[in-house]
């Protein structure tokens, strides 16, 4: 009896833990997904001198700098998350 239950409680945490794995992957791809559009429409506005608001270039090419490292952070996360997968 002891022993179903071990083997249903290590199922049960099995599963739960492939399930947030894989949320955790999900997350991070459209995260980068959305990183790429956001550094696509940086370069354009850039090409268009339309930075927005009442910032100045410089700022606006901290914000460009910031959204490109967030997207190699975020690249970098998958890749862990993908290692990961391969040696579960």
């Amino acid at each position: 009896m002891l022993n179903s239950f071990v083997k249903l409680t290590f199922l049960a945490t099995h599963s739960m833990n492939s399930a947030i794995h894989q949320r955790a992957s999900d997350k991070a791809f459209a995260k980068i997904e959305m990183l790429g559009f956001q550094t696509l429409r940086d370069k354009y506005n850039l090409k268009l001198d339309d930075y927005g608001g009442d910032i100045s270039l410089d700022q606006f090419m901290l914000i460009v700098e910031g959204n490109k490292t967030e997207l190699k952070v975020w690249q970098y996360i998958a890749e862990l998350i993908e290692k990961s997968n391969k040696t579960q």
